[in-house]
């Protein structure tokens, strides 16, 4: 049967262990000076090694020869415990095992002396899944066990874990590992393996990774897959990312306000069956790195960079202000979150955004007016003279709309795409809302309070306005009358301050109901999602 590459691939002794030298290095010490802690905790990101060094650290305290504070491998305690078969080293899944039983059956267990072993090791893996009460049966076993116990426990969420439990354990925090490492420990997996792997193809399963060794090694195997020599072009089209090339491709055409390149390229990912989300994600990531260049001097070093994509991307930064790329910033970070809500228009919200990020006229935000103020300071500092209107259409597109036929005067009413707002009255104050992001989180957590406000909460719509009041919006007048009460909104006032971080008062609550046209303050994407 065929065995992954990442489980045929995992270390067997500390010194294998790729990235975590300041971990492993203690943990040789302590095993070789017989100096081992009853309890450790590994925490971590995936993939890390939080449960292959668990796995080497059983061994270790078991084996009968041990060299340098890791396990020979070849006694019968560690070709035991590498086959399955040590009944003295248990490994539990406290994810599906998470009740006070299954911890109690530890408890009543751990007075018994191993059978085989010097130590039984128990290795609890995502350790944060127990429940309440079986934190609370582990804590006395945890703190005291026997002298034959070795507890090893590992989380990727250790924020979840009691302090009580924290405090009982020698504690190790594994770091996501450098792309540098793991483009190494790929090259080497591929050569002994007989897989053809391109330098940079690996440098880019690295950074695809996230600092993940598992993920990495996962990533070349589905590449390997191919049959065919590992390189750039093919990492890019098996893991589905865009190209570096794409990128810059795309912010050029943001640069240059070329329209058709930018749908050009949307319409490309769409085609390909790609995700817009995780391309979104890789635009993002290409803004991130002209921001670091853009704003410190010494930019390589928070760059994972060739020196030719430095190069690249000086380039492409120098036609950008800082101000304009903190716009374009929030710009795909709001359509990031867009495309969370509405899955089915996530074409729709790239393209519209990527179409606003080209012309900060179509924007009225304080973002949007400091990104064109930058770029017209710019131009009057080199002399240069710009117009703030859009360049026109090239002739033959001009050409195209003159011979349009007129929209009559009806069309023209019922046509919601480019419908203007209507102009404040005389001395009338214009409300400038702005969505709540975490607002279903609050009526998630209203649920425990007020299950039948909750309902009415998921399906409302909440801003903060300009005073730090929040609004919120429902469809009809029972819903607001529901959830116009004082103890409903004392429950919603608490709730909220938890999660906003930030104090809301009953008062600052206002309930109305959804008025039929969309107010200014909503954007074109929010009004494309609510007509959905």
């Amino acid at each position: 049967m065929h065995q992954a590459l990442y489980r045929k691939w995992r270390p067997q002794r500390f010194e294998d262990v790729c990235g975590q030298e300041h971990i492993t290095s203690i943990l040789q010490y302590e095993v070789a000076h017989n100096a081992c802690s009853h309890a450790y905790l590994f925490c971590g990101s995936r993939g890390t090694g939080k449960t292959t060094c668990a796995k080497i650290l059983a061994k270790a305290v078991n084996c009968e020869n041990p060299v340098h504070g890791s396990p020979c491998g070849v006694c019968d305690a560690c070709r035991s415990i590498d086959a399955g078969s040590a009944t003295d080293v248990l490994e539990i899944d406290a994810a599906s095992n998470n009740g006070v039983d299954n911890i109690r059956d530890i408890r009543d267990e751990v007075v018994y002396t191993p059978s085989a072993l010097k130590y039984r090791v128990y290795i609890v893996d995502e350790v944060h899944m127990l429940s309440i009460s079986a934190f609370n049966a582990l804590l006395k076993t945890l703190e005291e066990p026997p002298a034959h116990v070795l507890f090893i426990l590992a989380t990727t969420e250790l924020h979840k874990l009691p302090a009580t439990i924290v405090s009982r354990c020698q504690r190790f925090e594994f770091r996501r590992i450098a792309v540098s490492v793991l483009q190494e420990r790929l090259l080497t997996i591929a050569a002994q393996e007989g897989i053809s792997l391109d330098p940079e193809a690996a440098r880019l399963l690295g950074k695809q990774a996230q600092g993940g060794m598992r993920d990495a090694i996962s990533l070349l195997e589905l590449c390997a897959g191919s049959r065919k020599p590992i390189n750039v072009d093919l990492v890019n089209e098996i893991v589905g990312i865009s190209g570096r090339e794409d990128m810059v491709r795309i912010v050029r055409a943001i640069a240059d306000r070329s329209y058709e390149v930018l749908l050009d390229e949307i319409a490309a990912v769409v085609a390909s069956a790609r995700d817009i989300v995780v391309f979104w994600q890789d635009l993002i990531s290409f803004y991130r790195d002209m921001l670091v260049y853009k704003s410190t001097s010494s930019a390589a070093k928070y760059l994972d960079l060739t020196d030719h994509e430095q190069e690249q991307l000086a380039t492409i930064t120098d036609t950008f202000t800082k101000e304009q790329l903190l716009y374009h910033c929030k710009l795909l970070d709001d359509a990031f979150f867009a495309m969370q809500r509405a899955n089915a228009l996530k074409r729709s919200v790239a393209e519209m955004t990527l179409i606003r990020m080209c012309d900060e006229t179509l924007d009225t935000s304080p973002e949007a007016m400091l990104s064109r103020i930058s770029r017209l300071e710019g131009a009057v500092n080199s002399g240069v003279v710009i117009s703030a209107v859009p360049p026109a259409p090239p002739a033959k597109q001009a050409e195209k709309v003159a011979d349009a036929p007129k929209q009559t005067a009806t069309e023209a009413k019922s046509d919601r795409a480019v419908k203007a707002p209507s102009a404040p009255a005389v001395g009338e104050n214009k409300r400038v809302l702005k969505s709540i992001r975490s607002w279903i989180e609050i009526a998630d957590r209203m649920q425990a309070l007020d299950g039948g406000a909750a309902s009415f909460l998921r399906q409302a719509r909440a801003y903060r306005d300009e005073t730090g009041r929040i609004i919120i919006r429902v469809e009809s007048d029972f819903p607001k009358m529901v959830l116009d009460q004082d103890g409903v909104k004392s429950n919603l006032s608490q709730t909220a301050s938890a999660v906003l971080g930030t104090p809301v008062t009953p008062n600052q609550i206002v309930i109305e109901v959804k008025p039929q046209k969309i107010e200014e303050s909503d954007t074109i994407i929010d009004e494309l999602i609510e007509d959905n």
